[in-house]
């Protein structure tokens, strides 16, 4: 008989406080999480927990509900060749996440699996049970409190499995990969990815000096982060991880001058995800307590362009409200 079970992640600013939980129904699910992860590992956490969860039924299969497009194409398309390589990806820059991709490539074996994407946040019961239970955990560790586990899988929540998991969280280095200019074709925000900055080190010391009741350092270095997490390749192909970085009332203007709709934004990004530029910042200034600028140049072989970003805080995280991008003569 087929376990259908949908699997989901969680973190509070990504990185941050994170969770992540799988369901099947209210007497079989499990979720846990860490103090500081990111979504992406959330939801490959899920995963791995819900294949070692049901070990005991080797001949069962699964039917995974995910709405993480990164989640799918690790396991059903990537992870071949990036064991192939010797967990490298084509560009030769380590994978993203290996410590969880490797338990993953181990959990399979011997498995009869499917995935299937769902729209996340759209109503499917199953995914929002999985969804409500891993933001749980992640709130949870952010107010310091001991998060709901549940019953696992006919029993006692395997503890050992979640612990022995835990990720091992750093900033990655981002790269970049020439790709052939196309000739007509709007400047949407995210067709790119950084290099050669890390928040840690931004380009224009000094612009993150904070004045009085502004947001402080800390969440500014925080949203250069996301910035840096919204140029990655394995981001811009996640709708549920483009859906969760990007705020309800999101709008971008193209260098055509076109006005996009934030779904019209994540629609394009996860169909075609592929294009690169280089990064330069130049300043990350605090607006208010709630609001964060982020300035920076990008180069590619069509040329040099100005852009600005306008971060958001609401509901305790920070979400991309408005981007622009402007052509340098």
């Amino acid at each position: 008989m087929t376990i259908t079970a949908a699997a989901d992640g969680s973190a509070l600013g990504n990185p941050g406080p994170a969770g992540w939980a799988w369901y099947v129904d209210e007497d079989r699910w499990h979720a846990g999480g860490w103090p500081h992860g990111t979504n992406n590992q959330g939801e490959l956490m899920a995963v791995l927990d819900l294949f070692r969860s049901t070990a005991h039924l080797p001949n069962e299969p699964l039917r995974i509900l995910c709405d993480s497009q990164y989640v799918i194409n690790c396991v059903t398309k990537w992870m071949p060749n990036w064991k192939r390589r010797g967990w490298k990806k084509a560009d030769g820059k380590p994978v993203l996440n290996v410590d969880l991709l490797r338990q993953i490539d181990d959990a399979l074996v011997g498995r009869s699996y499917t995935f299937e994407w769902v729209k996340g946040h759209a109503g499917h019961w199953l995914n929002e049970a999985a969804d409500e239970r891993a933001r749980a955990c992640a709130t949870a560790f952010q107010a310091g409190t001991v998060p709901v586990e549940g019953p696992g899988f006919g029993g006692s929540p395997p503890r050992e499995l979640a612990a022995a998991a835990v990720p091992t969280v750093s900033a990655p280095v981002r790269g970049f990969s020439e790709a052939p200019p196309e000739p007509v074709q709007d400047d949407l925000f995210g067709e790119f990815v950084v290099s050669g900055v890390e928040p840690e080190a931004p380009a224009a010391p000094g612009s993150l000096a904070v004045p009085g009741a502004l947001a402080g350092q800390h969440a500014v270095e925080a949203v250069v982060e996301l910035e840096q997490e919204l140029l990655d390749p394995e981001t811009r192909s996640d709708f549920g991880q483009l859906a969760y970085l990007l705020h309800p009332e999101y709008r971008e203007i193209g260098q055509s001058g076109r006005l996009w709709l934030r779904d019209e934004v994540v629609d394009a990004l996860v169909q075609d995800p592929e294009l690169s530029v280089t990064f330069e910042l130049l300043e990350a200034t605090p607006l208010s307590r709630d609001f964060i600028q982020v300035l920076y140049r990008t180069e590619s072989a069509e040329g040099s362009t100005l852009r600005s970003s306008l971060w958001q805080r609401t509901d305790d995280r920070w979400r991309l409200r408005f981007h622009q991008g402007t052509p340098e003569d």
